[in-house]
């Protein structure tokens, strides 16, 4: 891992206000919250240049709006990248980045532990018009990269999702821009404070940005960061069309949300790392899944962990009493808010064989994912102490 960076710094990882385009006469500190469906113009002229292109005013909301797009130009800063756009959800984020570069017929490469619904996607969805979907062992970088050629995207997440495994980005991307590959990365767990994708060569960067960067469990947004060529391709094929805009509202939220960004990523880090060496430590857990325990290769490109990671318990453990043994830590299928939140594998494994991406991987039934949350690592070892005790057969 490279090494964290001091928590005096972290307060610049995020950019100082950008003000709409639409001045605020009060110079007000917070950004104001533009509710509004249309904007009105003053002249036929000044409506014809907006539809010529020659002026940027916005027209109607489910294009663009200036507290949405301010929170745009925020996480493109954040990312190194020229634009940026943001959706009603990530999986409207995702759904709306592999449309604009996938078409019938062509391949994606994709990493064996993608997130779920991701999975559903691909399978109930993309595979209607003959797209084919090829699930790599993404820790396996010869495996990636032998399956690149011909392909038209690598979908990829560092970590990945459940398992926590990681993928050589820079190899993978400096392969995939050789063979024409349009590469994507989910970097919802890392954020931006942590991982710079498109810094080793990645074309596309999306964020569930109802995770860490919302980060109170109080909105559901995504965004889609990368050149302007990229996101120019998403706004003129997708994104006008699917629906899938962010409100002003939530935009709002999330702008509110990323002053604290640094101080809760580094609280994440720390009660992370210290519950992950408690439970690597522990004689009723058999493997700890985070990535400061996996075999990196030099695939490690974080500055710093997030704190959502898996472990799994011994057979001495019987998970259903564990899970309803807890009492600080909650049961909860989200993360990156302030709860600290547990998710069985084993309920998620009832979910049909054909669209369950834990039971086509072999996500074992004792694997349990962890969201340490803003509790203090003592708080949640404790509860996990009690619990694992009450739970042992």
């Amino acid at each position: 891992m490279n090494e964290t960076p001091r928590f005096d710094a972290y307060r610049h990882a995020i950019p100082d206000t950008l003000m709409p385009s639409t001045s605020d006469p009060f110079d007000a500190a917070v950004p104001p919250i533009y509710q509004t469906s249309l904007f009105l113009f003053d002249s036929y002229k000044e409506l014809e240049d907006v539809f010529a292109g020659r002026s940027k005013k916005p027209i109607y909301s489910r294009g663009d709006n200036p507290t949405v797009r301010l929170l745009e130009r925020k996480i493109a800063e954040m990312e190194g990248a020229e634009e940026a756009r943001a959706f009603s959800s990530g999986m409207g984020a995702i759904a709306a980045a592999v449309l604009a570069f996938v078409g019938p017929g062509d391949r994606i490469v994709t990493v064996r532990h993608v997130y779920s619904d991701a999975f559903r996607f691909f399978e109930k969805v993309l595979k209607r018009f003959g797209v084919v979907v090829d699930y790599i062992d993404g820790t396996d970088t010869q495996a990636m990269l032998a399956a690149l050629p011909g392909a038209k995207l690598a979908y990829l997440e560092n970590p990945t999702s459940m398992v926590f495994e990681l993928q050589d980005l820079t190899a993978i991307a400096e392969a995939a821009r050789r063979h024409g590959v349009v590469t994507m990365v989910d970097n919802s767990w890392a954020t931006p404070l942590y991982q710079k994708p498109l810094a080793s060569g990645i074309d596309i960067v999306i964020h569930a940005a109802s995770k860490y960067l919302g980060g109170q469990s109080d909105t559901v947004a995504g965004l889609v960061t990368g050149s302007k060529a990229h996101i120019d391709r998403i706004n003129s094929e997708i994104y006008p069309y699917t629906g899938a805009k962010l409100a002003p509202f939530e935009a709002w939220l999330v702008l509110r949300n990323l002053e604290t960004l640094p101080f809760r990523m580094r609280h994440h880090h720390e009660a992370g790392l210290e519950v992950a060496s408690w439970l690597n430590a522990h004689a009723d857990v058999t493997n700890v899944m985070h990535p400061a325990f996996n075999d990196h290769a030099g695939k490690c490109t974080f500055s710093g962990f997030g704190g959502l990671f898996s472990f799994e318990v011994s057979d001495r453990i019987d998970v259903a009493d564990f899970v309803d043994a807890l009492r600080v830590i909650r049961i909860g299928v989200s993360w990156g808010g302030p709860e600290s939140l547990v998710v069985p594998a084993r309920a998620a494994l009832s979910i049909s064989p054909e669209t369950n991406v834990f039971a086509r991987f072999g996500v074992s039934d004792r694997t349990i994912r962890l969201n340490v949350g803003l509790h203090s690592a003592m708080e949640i070892t404790a509860d996990l102490e009690q619990a694992l005790a009450a739970a042992k057969r």
